[in-house]
């Protein structure tokens, strides 16, 4: 799935805030998409990307918890949604591509059941647990405008953004 890399937009993007809009075909140029952003997050290195993170306001989204070791742990995500998870939240900390430094405890299900189609247009449901779950949740919160920062304190959120200013005027962002 070798195709050319894309550029991973940072936190202050306006495009990240927003809600992509669903993916209604499936063709050739949504496949070379989905191929590029698998070789972009192997090549950041990350476990997972979302469309918006490329500039692309689109729900699709690629995960690979291996790093690019497995190929069978490859997901493409479009229209992705969980239709069940656990009440109880864990927390952990998490890192995200749009966010490079930063790794922030954010609380997750421990388990979802995800619906979504493959790049063949076929749906399926599956469920998901830890790791695996947390960064499915963490890519669909990218598609629905829903960003790291967002799961924080007021306080830590003004902390990370005003430092995030600074590194942005000193040209390090």
């Amino acid at each position: 799935m070798e195709q050319g890399s894309l550029i991973i937009l940072k936190f202050g993007q306006e495009i990240l805030k927003k809600k992509a809009r669903a993916v209604t075909n499936i063709d050739e140029r949504l496949v070379t998409l989905a191929r590029q952003m698998v070789t972009t997050m192997h090549r950041a290195p990350g476990v997972g990307l979302a469309a918006p993170q490329i500039g692309e306001p689109l729900q699709l989204a690629t995960v690979d918890v291996s790093s690019g070791q497995v190929e069978s742990e490859l997901m493409v995500l479009i229209n992705p949604r969980i239709i069940e998870s656990d009440d109880l939240p864990a927390t952990d900390d998490e890192g995200c591509l749009s966010f490079p430094g930063y790794s922030l405890p954010i609380p997750r299900s421990p388990r979802i059941v995800l619906s979504a189609l493959d790049l063949e247009g076929k749906e399926f449901t599956q469920e998901f647990r830890d790791f695996k779950a947390r960064v499915i949740q963490h890519e669909i919160d990218h598609l629905n405008g829903t960003l790291i920062i967002d799961h924080i304190s007021n306080l830590k959120r003004a902390l990370i953004k005003k430092e995030i200013k600074r590194l942005a005027k000193s040209g390090k962002w």
